[in-house]
């Protein structure tokens, strides 16, 4: 009776699950099947590889671009400051309650809206620093934005390390400098990756912050330098979409995809890295 009942209370459970899992997965499904539906027959070379002529002719290589250098170059700013901040954190410092206070802050700084983040840019890269609304201050903006986030969760890789693997480094005679990056960062990828992967698609869908340090409302021409304006997919994808009326509704839903895809392509490489990353650790093991 009792082995019944547990089969039954088994069945129901991972029911339970499966049902909540598909709660979970069936709107994003939904949603990317009708974007697809929607914006599939506008895309093609042209509108993907030529800068439009005006806001309406579509042509999104522009904002592609930009799109694309400020991620990139964002990312260049965060991740190594946020894995040295991890680092020291997880390695260095003493566990206090200044650490727990510094900790403490770090998770909150990540949960500030965005909005904050980009009037703070302003205020800071744009004015105070005099860099102008560039790629510069809108890339300095969004790392700020971004690394509380890597910090997190690079904090969370590198205490995940075994701390045997530290130990058994420092008894054969390395330096606990050359443990940290010869062991525990490499053995830490995975998690690192999974945080990049993270920033990358909150960077290359944040619109707020780049209206304030770098986006442009039209631009016929690429950025020349990273002290230049640029046209990006989620401000263009806001300005056709409330402003501009004179835009096809078939144009709004392609630029959606393009930043959807975009956003995968980036995170399936991520992904791809940590997998080997995983390979090649399991492997060592």
């Amino acid at each position: 009776m009792m082995t019944r009942s547990r089969k039954f209370s088994d069945v129901a459970g991972y029911a339970v699950i499966y049902a909540f899992t598909a709660m979970a997965f069936i709107p994003l499904v939904a949603f990317i099947l009708y974007v697809i539906a929607k914006g599939i027959g506008r895309i093609n070379f042209e509108f993907l590889f030529t800068a439009s002529a005006s806001m309406e002719s579509g042509g999104i290589f522009a904002p592609l671009f930009g799109t694309i250098v400020l991620t990139l170059a964002s990312l260049l700013f965060a991740v190594p400051i946020s894995l040295m901040a991890a680092v020291y954190l997880s390695e260095y410092a003493r566990k206090d309650r200044w650490f727990n206070l510094i900790e403490l802050t770090i998770v909150n700084l990540a949960g500030v809206p965005s909005v904050v983040y980009g009037l703070f840019g302003l205020g800071l890269f744009v004015i105070f620093l005099g860099l102008g609304k560039s790629i510069i201050a809108g890339a300095l903006t969004m790392a700020c934005m971004s690394m509380p986030l890597l910090i997190t969760v690079f904090y969370q890789a590198l205490k995940a390390v075994p701390l045997t693997l530290r130990e058994a480094s420092l008894a054969v005679g390395a330096s606990k400098l050359s443990t940290t990056f010869r062991i525990v960062i490499p053995t830490a990828l995975p998690g690192i990756f999974t945080g990049v992967i993270l920033a990358t698609a909150r960077i290359a869908g944040e619109t707020a912050p780049v209206l304030f340090t770098v986006a442009a409302y039209y631009m016929p021409n690429l950025p020349q330098s990273l002290s230049d304006q640029s046209m990006l997919l989620s401000y263009h994808l806001y300005v056709i979409s409330t402003q501009n009326t004179g835009v096809q509704e078939e144009q709004k839903y392609a630029v959606t995809l393009v930043l959807v895809v975009l956003v995968l392509v980036v995170n399936l490489i991520a992904i791809w890295a940590r997998a080997r990353a995983r390979k090649k650790i399991g492997n060592l093991g």
